[in-house]
């Protein structure tokens, strides 16, 4: 995960109308914000700087001198500064790669999986096939034996999650331990997905993530191995790694959607890549073509000058902390549009107000954590607007992906409003460069985190935690099977089955997932964490020359 300043000959936003934007950036000052409107929300009205103040005479010629040179003495520290000031010149590019779903590379056989129906309602619902999908006779690219191309590096912090277990193994004690933090059990045996339920969760988190495991063995039928795994639907890690400091092999692997340096818990994908019927949103690959679509519908340069972000403030602190960066009754104004989302009345609604799709049309993005990582990250950065990323502690398979500097726009928690004002200050003044950013986090999304990659992580993750185990994994007596064809046929009617039929898997692949790179050398983390440091020093030190 290293990378260097892009040339312009290797960017697409170093076109010539890009260029000239910000070579006139660099001699025109950020334009003075507009007015917010009686709301606090979007500005009523643009103004310009009224060409009659250049034609002023006698004295009023002296004043605009006296401004004029002020402000070159104000702009002179952004002239010359474009992405690469946040990177040390000896870093190489992760964007620089083409990710496209690996299997496009050739045309690798896929065996159709037959339709199911669940019934007239008055025929009994449809049941778990008597033998589960077999693999294709090839599983190989194109057929010739070729290795599958190297997986995302995200997918190397695999290792870093199972290696309190490396040494010892996983042993059934130690599964049994993790059903306290468990919402439900999920075990595999010989290609079936069997669910034991502890308490339900919030929403359907539970079931969109059993809908994806379902999906997983649709995908790659025969290559899952076998099983056992408490997984947890809630926020935030509870495995502390300091409970288990003299045996790690100890601890209860527990799989949650994120974690973070003191818990020992096992990221997995979260369920809103299937959907989130509750709040409208549906499968990943669909939502994502969607923003892709509106994205496009509004060029960058014609977006709104600030920065968005619309959710419930009040689920964690720091978000209500975040609430205080919009335009203030003194005058003074961050460079943020910030808005509560009400559930209840967007429900109500009909989610008119409330489309992901339609939340592109500000030039950029914040993403703040909730109680701990948010499902909304993936949206927010899948708008080519670059992403004023508020550091977290909280790491899930996304944000460990994710390059300061690169991919997002880092913002200090601790004073939220100054930050984000010198980021968006610093955009608006170079708009090419913004831009970038905002396009190579976007791509990151559309590319690394494609559903060919999600099942991928979800196959490997699985493969290498049943290797450690060292019992065999068996059906626990109150087990219930699922599969997509019960799942679906029980699910609610509406936003609930839609979603299930959107993200149904039509096909056995044909083709093997991506290889699973290496873990991370010790060298190579401190490598990262030094990177990443230097680029939080030098926008901390923009800050304090912008304050």
């Amino acid at each position: 995960m290293t990378h260097e300043p892009m040339s312009r000959s290797s960017s697409s936003f170093f076109r010539r109308d890009a260029a000239g934007d910000e070579e006139r950036a660099a001699l025109t000052p950020p334009p003075p914000p507009p007015a917010a409107d009686d709301k606090g929300g979007a500005p009523a009205g643009r103004r310009r700087w009224p060409s009659s103040v250049m034609r002023m005479k006698g004295v009023g010629s002296v004043m605009v001198g006296v401004v004029f040179l002020a402000l070159l003495i104000v702009v002179h520290r952004w002239v010359g500064l474009d992405a690469s000031f946040l990177r040390d010149s000896s870093m190489v590019s992760t964007s620089t790669r083409q990710w496209h779903p690996h299997h496009n590379i050739s045309t690798p056989p896929l065996m159709t999986l037959p339709p199911f129906s669940c019934g007239n309602g008055t025929a009994a619902p449809a049941t778990c096939p008597t033998t589960p999908p077999s693999p294709p006779p090839m599983s190989k690219p194109a057929g010739r034996g070729e290795p599958a191309p190297s997986c995302p590096d995200y997918f190397r912090y695999i290792h870093d999650d199972l290696r309190p277990w490396r040494g010892a193994g996983i042993t059934r004690e130690a599964v049994e331990r993790g059903r306290r933090h468990a919402y439900f059990r999920l075990v595999v045996v010989s290609g079936r997905a069997y669910v034991e339920t502890y308490r339900r969760s919030y929403q359907t988190r539970d079931a969109f993530t059993q809908w994806g495991v379902a999906q997983l063995l649709r995908r790659y039928a025969g290559r899952v191995p076998d099983v056992d795994i408490m997984f947890a639907c809630d926020d935030r890690g509870r495995v502390r790694a300091a409970d288990f400091a003299a045996a790690p092999a100890d601890a209860p692997p527990v799989y949650r959607y994120c974690r973070d340096a003191t818990t020992l818990d096992v990221v997995f994908p979260d369920w809103s890549f299937w959907g989130w019927p509750e709040v409208n949103i549906g499968a990943w690959p669909a939502t994502l073509e969607a923003v892709r679509r509106e994205s496009a519908r509004v060029r960058w340069p014609e977006r709104e000058p600030f920065a968005f972000w619309k959710g419930n403030p009040g689920v964690a602190r720091i978000r209500g902390e975040l609430m205080k960066c919009n335009p203030a009754s003194d005058g003074r104004d961050w460079n943020a549009r910030l808005f509560s989302q009400d559930w209840n009345h967007a429900i109500h609604n009909g989610f008119r107000d409330s489309s992901i799709p339609k939340q592109c049309l500000h030039r950029y993005k914040i993403y703040i954590e909730g109680e701990a990582w948010s499902v909304s990250e993936k949206y927010i950065m899948a708008c080519d607007s670059p992403v004023l990323f508020v550091t977290t502690p909280y790491q899930d398979i996304l944000s460990r992906g994710l390059v300061a500097g690169e991919h997002y726009w880092p913002i200090n928690r601790t004073r939220m409003c100054e930050s984000i004002k010198t980021a968006v200050d610093w955009g608006n003044a170079h708009p090419a460069a913004a831009r970038r950013i905002g396009e190579q986090g976007s791509r990151f999304v559309r590319e690394q985190m494609a559903m060919d990659y999600v099942y991928d992580y979800m196959f490997h993750l699985i493969t290498e935690y049943a290797k450690l185990l060292r019992y065999k994994p068996t059906v626990p007596a109150n087990a219930v099977e699922i599969c997509a064809e019960s799942m679906a046929c029980g699910a609610a009617a509406g936003r609930e089955r839609e979603c299930m039929d959107e993200s149904v898997e039509g096909f056995v692949a044909g083709f093997d997932p991506c290889s699973l790179p290496p873990p991370f050398t010790e060298e190579e983390k401190r490598e990262i964490a030094a990177r990443e440091e230097e680029v939080l020093r030098k926008v901390a030190k923009l800050e304090e020359e912008n304050m």
